[in-house]
């Protein structure tokens, strides 16, 4: 019932762009007072954080890309693994569905044969019985003939 605050993401801590324009620039030579020291002291931390900071980003921008592109080719392997099996599969399918064809072609076939059978068993009974007649008259002729 109580709402929880969520805070939201803290801006990353980025450094001071370095100055456009340098009014007192120091130098090396004499004269330059105690005090400059602690100014040129800080500066240079400043630059070295700064210096810091963008090799930081670069390489975190590195790891950023190498991680992306390892991820696009684990991507694209398991694609490529996900088609290989869906083809497989496919294949399966459809052998699956062929040996279904033919096994419906067979049982057409020997039914088939059975019509057939009869058909050609009906013809067979029509030659033999002309082939009875035929014999009935071969025996009323003689298988041989004496004198000629």
């Amino acid at each position: 019932e109580k709402t929880v605050p969520i805070p939201e993401k803290l801006n990353e801590w980025a450094p001071r762009p370095p100055p456009e324009f340098v009014r007192d620039v120091m130098g090396s030579s004499a004269g330059a007072g105690s005090g400059e020291f602690h100014v040129y002291r800080h500066l240079r931390r400043r630059e070295y954080q700064r210096q810091d900071f963008m090799d930081a980003m670069a390489e975190k921008q590195r790891l950023d890309e190498e991680f992306q592109k390892k991820l696009e080719r684990n991507k694209m392997m398991a694609e490529e693994q996900t088609a290989k099996r869906r083809r497989k599969r496919q294949k399966l399918k459809e052998k699956k569905l062929q040996a279904k064809k033919n096994k419906l072609e067979q049982k057409k076939q020997e039914k088939e044969p059975d019509q057939s059978q009869e058909r050609v068993s009906s013809e067979d009974d029509e030659e033999d019985s002309k082939e009875e007649e035929e014999k009935e008259d071969d025996a009323e002729e003689p298988s041989f003939v004496m004198g000629r």
